[in-house]
């Protein structure tokens, strides 16, 4: 369940204006984890699509968080602004259910590590490619430093294709958070045109990922902001 899209409204006084989650998102940015959680979870929330890049593009967002990052959630008096970290938060204390793994339960360790491998360990590199491939005036790009962060990417994805040789998922036998977290870096790679290098292991089991209704209704979601947001980049 969500509501009615509000475009780049910021609020005056964070997290008083409404008893709603409310999240800062830029279109397919890593926001997009915490996106899709929401929409697995079911949970009523509030949706800010920022234009992109939002510290320059939307100066008055540097009021609720001032790095000028996404994604922000914002919980009543919680804010945060890692995306594993609200994926962990959401999934633990809003709903518990089957996509948190508890501390109790075998696939507690692995649910952590992919938990938080998806962000520091698969999207930074892919960050830096992005920087230095794309963001970057043409005259600072730099075709090494992407050349030499594409293979540290493709690198540090075979502990993936190692676990899905065995499993249809990271951690627990089930899908979980941890799968968003990992999956995000797989669809940044793809737009960034690295799918022919994904192995066929990653491959199929990103296809099973993007089966799932809540990854649509999420990329629905975020289509309802105004065209102009709409030219975003992680």
């Amino acid at each position: 369940m969500s509501t009615g899209g509000r475009g780049c409204t910021l609020p005056r006084v964070v997290g008083l204006e409404t008893d709603l989650i409310t999240l800062y998102h830029c279109a397919d940015a890593r926001s997009f984890r915490c996106l899709w959680l929401l929409e697995e979870l079911g949970l009523p929330y509030d949706l800010r699509v920022l234009p992109f890049p939002p510290r320059s593009k939307a100066p008055d967002f540097l009021e609720v968080n001032p790095c000028g990052s996404v994604p922000w959630l914002q919980d009543g008096p919680v804010g945060l602004s890692e995306s594993a970290a609200i994926l962990a938060y959401l999934a633990g204390r809003h709903a518990p259910c089957d996509l948190a793994v508890a501390p109790d339960e075998p696939g507690y360790p692995d649910w952590l590590q992919w938990l938080h491998f998806g962000e520091a360990s698969l999207t930074a590199p892919l960050a830096t490619m992005l920087r230095y491939q794309v963001l970057e005036a043409p005259e600072r790009r730099l075709p090494a430093v992407v050349a030499d962060y594409r293979e540290v990417f493709l690198s540090r994805l075979a502990a993936v294709e190692r676990v899905l040789q065995r499993s249809d998922h990271l951690a627990a036998g089930r899908f979980t958070a941890a799968d968003i977290s990992v999956g995000y870096a797989l669809m940044l790679a793809r737009m960034m045109g690295l799918q022919n290098d994904l192995p066929a292991a990653v491959r199929t089991y990103w296809a099973r990922l993007t089966e799932r209704p809540a990854y649509h209704r999420a990329k629905s979601r975020q289509k309802q902001a105004p065209a102009a947001q709409q030219e975003t980049r992680p």
